[in-house]
């Protein structure tokens, strides 16, 4: 399997903090890569550097072989993003914001494809709302949908179900489950690790903006050592 996504020393600085510290780390294709790390270590600024949201201040980062930060629409073009925070514009409805995304990025059949979508994750009964009354939940719903819309490649997630209900966890997990299987590839941060022990087939531990830990999670299964113990323990030893 080829790499999908490639950190090479990359590095991010916001004034005298360091966000993101030399991080060097591959990603390949069909894994589902989990980025676990306390509160502010560095996740969310990973996901932007590696989206083109963010410059970094040195290092490189490519997904699919595109450079991030010298070409970001691009990378844009070709990834699914779910940022942390549900920010659908405001004066849209859920239909017709799918429907803006899709337009955007030049779909066919927009109609089937928005609609399966607000069937999938049942929310078609709030299609006519406007997204600014969406709950909490119904809008990371949206966020889902847009993302997946076009069938990207690889999709990056934020905190992938901090806000839905037990129904539409277990759909989401499934669904990312099943994209991996089908060739996909996710990266997705978030600090709740028994969603991370239980789907991913990968995981990275960030601490301050540094990687102290890679590997797969079939090896901790192996070693019948819980993720939720091993995490802590480097946490505090790092």
């Amino acid at each position: 399997m080829r790499i999908a996504i490639e950190m090479k020393k990359l590095t991010k600085d916001f004034g005298k903090l360091r966000a993101v510290n030399d991080l060097s780390l591959s990603i390949k294709e069909g894994e589902l890569f989990g980025l676990l790390g306390p509160n502010g270590s560095g996740k969310t600024t990973t996901v932007k550097l590696l989206t083109g949201q963010l410059k970094p201040t040195k290092g490189s980062a490519t997904v699919l072989g595109v450079n991030a930060s010298k070409n970001p629409i691009k990378v844009r073009e070709i990834v699914g993003i779910i940022p942390e925070q549900e920010s659908p514009p405001s004066f849209l409805t859920s239909e017709e914001y799918l429907h803006f995304v899709a337009k955007i990025r030049k779909m066919d059949n927009i109609n089937e494809k928005c609609s399966r979508w607000l069937q999938f994750l049942e929310f078609e009964d709030q299609k006519d709302v406007l997204c600014k009354d969406l709950s909490r939940g119904t809008r990371q719903k949206l966020m889902f949908a847009q993302a997946f819309l076009h069938e990207p490649k690889i999709a990056f997630i934020d905190e992938p179900l901090i806000n839905l209900d037990p129904v539409i966890q277990r759909k989401v997990k499934d669904y990312l489950q099943s994209f991996v299987k089908n060739g996909g590839t996710i990266f997705f941060s978030t600090h709740v690790l028994e969603i991370a022990e239980e789907i991913c087939t990968s995981i990275g531990i960030i601490d301050k903006g540094k990687l102290i830990y890679k590997g797969p999670i079939k090896d901790l299964k192996r070693k019948r050592q819980h993720l939720e113990d091993f995490f802590l323990k480097l946490v505090r030893d790092a």
